[in-house]
């Protein structure tokens, strides 16, 4: 055996892992495809990339000494300083020694006779250990590029997942942009301030709100520093793991001036705090509506244009208020007042083909000097799909989910001994703050492997019933909600073919703790544990 564990990533997940690991002792090889650490931080590099969630509530909180030693600039920091932060967590515990870049996992086999995983990558090297933690990232594959005639097109093609290093200048071009999902409206924002003349092409209008961005104080931060153990509680106490100021209160038994007043702050402080106004927003479709109507307001208020400020308004016919994933932004509505900004709405004029020179819709040609791809990702699956991952007597994992993924806890999968998810289908992640996700996550599996080391256990595998009945609770709390009227990526609606089921849970970060903690506290009820010496 080469290692206790292998970790397929080195992003946030993969570095905090490791670290955690070598904590207890253990042995450990961190596989990844990149050239250096961050995860969706190095490999996001188009222009405008940034975090949605406040910076200082982004950073790792399992060291404090850390928080204290790093200063974030903005309140939403962008992909450039994300990436320095992720390079200093490395530096700071030395962990690129045991990180294998410029390395693919193509395939892991769970052997059931010497009861540990072979791992194969992309040089052909097979590499074992006893644990298998996949911290690949819930949007890190994006979505196959389905455009006809996409390799006709003579100008310069650019995809924000794959955005070259050392950036673009568009100065002077004719630019299209295909997709206003986070990455395209984060894009367009910038690319509005180069190009002589920017078209975006919107199939479906997605809500965003004000980040109200800009520079941490030196007070922000002494208020932090003196009450950060506070601050993180509160964080952890929140559905979203962020500070939302998530209120009780129900909306539908509130005056229609309160929660006009209630919407102003909110909107005024910016960012996602308008997701924690009412309770029952996100549950009770007259309710949404309210909110949807406010959204709408604003954006009619700041779009100077009426046909364009309609088209940009997203339709509750389609999708409630907020489920689909909220953007933020830094004055992307203000973009369509500028007249080198032009807005195609391809749900009444569809893409018919990528041409030579540009784009041809139903209705019109376009002609580009460059295209910009931004349709988004194949979500949380996608990654585990794209790897051979077997289990007991060859199951493999594609098999297993083809009618949609099945997890205990998000964590574990039933039929997969020693291999676990961090921030998988079924755990909280893409509805919270991505970093307290991943650190409960992260210290779950290691106070796991700590337990199965002092009572000497070997395989810990997740049982079928444990399993039925998570994904059945998982199913059950997100049909009290609005979330499955949307075709959104939570529901893999944005990848044809893939199966149409809620991938998040959407039970809030702390009722999720006390379920995973519960499970702790009943000896890892909902697992099956063996010795090393009887291995099954």
């Amino acid at each position: 055996m080469d290692f206790d564990a292998i970790i397929v990533g080195a992003g946030f997940a993969g570095m905090y892992m490791l670290h955690k690991l070598r904590g207890l002792g253990l042995s450990a090889q961190v596989i990844e495809a990149g050239t250096g650490v961050g995860g969706t931080w190095y490999w996001n590099r188009y222009p405008g990339a940034r975090v949605d969630i406040e910076s200082m509530e982004y950073g790792y909180s399992f060291d404090p000494q850390l928080e204290r030693d790093w200063r974030w600039s903005e309140r939403y920091a962008a992909q450039p300083e994300l990436l320095t932060y992720a390079n200093h967590v490395a530096d700071r515990y030395d962990l690129r020694r045991d990180i294998q870049f410029e390395t693919r996992v193509v395939a892991a086999q769970f052997d059931d006779i010497a009861n540990l995983w072979r791992v194969t990558t992309d040089s052909g090297e097979t590499l074992t250990a006893r644990f298998c933690i996949m911290a690949t990232g819930c949007l890190s594959t994006p979505k196959e590029l389905d455009f006809e005639g996409i390799a006709d097109f003579e100008g310069h093609l650019y995809k924000t997942f794959a955005w070259p290093r050392d950036g673009v200048d568009f100065t002077g071009q004719r630019v299209g942009i295909i997709g206003t999902g986070s990455s395209g409206i984060q894009t367009i924002i910038e690319v509005a301030k180069q190009a002589a003349h920017l078209t975006v092409f919107q199939r479906t209008a997605n809500y965003s709100t004000p980040a109200r961005n800009g520079p941490i104080s030196v007070d922000t931060y002494a208020d932090w520093d003196a009450n950060r153990d506070a601050y993180r509680a509160k964080a952890r106490a929140e559905p979203a793991a962020a500070i939302f100021e998530t209120s009780e209160t129900l909306l539908l038994e509130t005056p229609p001036e309160e929660h006009q007043r209630e919407f102003d702050a909110r909107w005024a402080v910016g960012g996602f705090r308008i997701l924690g106004s009412y309770a029952d927003v996100g549950a009770d479709m007259a309710a949404n509506q309210i909110v949807a109507d406010f959204v709408a307001s604003k954006i009619h208020e700041i779009v100077a244009d009426p046909q364009t400020a309609a088209t940009l308004t997203p339709r509750t016919d389609l999708f409630p208020f907020a489920t689909k994933r909220l953007c933020v932004d830094t004055g992307y509505y203000e973009v369509f007042n500028q007249d080198n900004v032009a807005l195609v709405d391809i749900r009444a004029t569809p893409i018919e083909r990528i041409t030579a020179k540009g784009v041809k819709t139903s209705k019109a040609a376009f002609a580009f000097d460059s295209i910009i791809i931004a349709t988004g990702f194949d979500a949380m699956t996608g990654t585990l799909g794209k790897i051979d991952i077997r289990g007991r007597a060859g199951l493999a994992l594609a098999d297993k989910w083809a009618d949609g993924p099945k997890t205990y806890l998000g964590l574990t999968v039933a039929g997969f001994p020693n291999l676990f998810t961090i921030t998988g289908p079924g755990s909280p992640s893409v509805l919270t703050n991505m970093i307290m996700s991943i650190e409960q996550h992260v210290e779950f599996i290691a106070d796991c492997l700590a337990h199965m080391g002092k009572h000497q256990l070997g395989v810990i595998e997740a049982t079928p019933q444990a399993e039925d009945g998570w994904v059945a609770h998982v199913n059950e709390v997100a049909d009290t909600t609005l979330y499955p009227q949307a075709n959104s990526w939570y529901m893999g609606a944005n990848v044809p073919g893939k199966p149409r089921v809620f991938l998040p849970y959407v039970g809030g970060f702390p009722v999720y703790v006390e379920a995973c903690n519960d499970v702790v506290a009943k000896c890892y009820e909902g697992f099956a544990f063996s010795t090393i010496a009887n291995g099954h």
